[in-house]
């Protein structure tokens, strides 16, 4: 297993406040926070300044539970690499990958990155921060759950074709269900890269099984799946340890597409 450095000057105040993670006010007081700040004129067009805003309030107000600087450096690494024309993002909470994803595909040449969220709420914290960061353009968010958002935007024919790239981040136990109905629909294909959050904090092997699993062993998984999948999409993924801005070890799963068995 690969692993990720960090930087422990940079570490999140805790997440927990009075047994809540989230939902508790601290988005909306994020946004606040941001649009008052006296360099907001410098915020203005800049990823990079709108990210370390977000940064500031979550080491000196309250955590967030986003994907931080440790694992979102990881994925633009990939960004980077992989060149992906459009990346579909299930989780997208504040937006913090949104602008930090969204950024490092813009500069890798690619088109649009769509940001699934299931809270109307979060979605639009999300719609302003992306705004403000300048990335309107190539950051697109849609209100629902992981399934309802892929659905709604294949239905719709905005994705339309195979993806390049997958960011998981979102409710865990969806994970699985959500690939298979992404390869069902034929949004999965050979070089569509996967990457899946939280495979340490709180972890997910039924995902983990799936996408490490040969065509001959998802066959036999899926003969009593509810929910089916394309077994015969060969995967090659690999584990990344990393961290939780908050510090708490936690592990990337990336996985690529190679082929389809006949």
């Amino acid at each position: 297993m690969e692993t990720s450095e960090l930087d422990r000057s940079k570490i999140y105040k805790s997440w927990e406040v009075d047994g809540k993670f989230h939902s508790d006010g601290r988005e909306v007081t994020l946004l606040e926070y941001v649009y008052s700040r006296p360099d907001i004129d410098q915020l203005r067009g800049s990823p990079q300044k709108v990210l370390e805003a977000i940064d500031d309030f979550a080491r000196s107000v309250t955590g967030l539970i986003n994907i931080g600087e440790a694992k979102g450096a990881v994925v633009t690494k990939l960004i980077a690499h992989y060149k992906p024309a459009t990346i579909l993002e299930l989780g997208g909470y504040v937006g913090y990958s949104a602008i930090l994803f969204g950024d490092a595909l813009r500069k890798a040449g690619g088109k649009q990155y769509h940001s699934v969220e299931k809270s109307p709420l979060f979605a639009a914290v999300a719609a302003s921060l992306v705004d403000l960061a300048g990335l309107r353009d190539v950051v697109r968010i849609t209100v629902g759950t992981g399934a309802e958002g892929i659905q709604r935007l294949y239905d719709s024919g905005v994705l339309k074709s195979q993806l390049s790239m997958a960011f998981f981040d979102h409710h865990k136990p969806s994970y699985t269900s959500d690939l298979k109905r992404c390869e069902r629909l034929g949004l999965v294909g050979p070089g569509t890269v996967l990457v899946a959050d939280n495979m340490i904090l709180p972890g997910n092997p039924p995902y983990a099984e799936w996408v490490r699993a040969s065509v001959a062993e998802k066959q036999e998984l899926d003969k009593n799946a509810e929910e089916k999948g394309n077994p015969n999409l060969q995967y090659k993924s690999r584990s990344i340890k990393s961290w939780e801005p908050s510090g708490h070890e936690d592990a990337l799963e990336i996985t690529e597409c190679v082929g389809i068995q006949a």
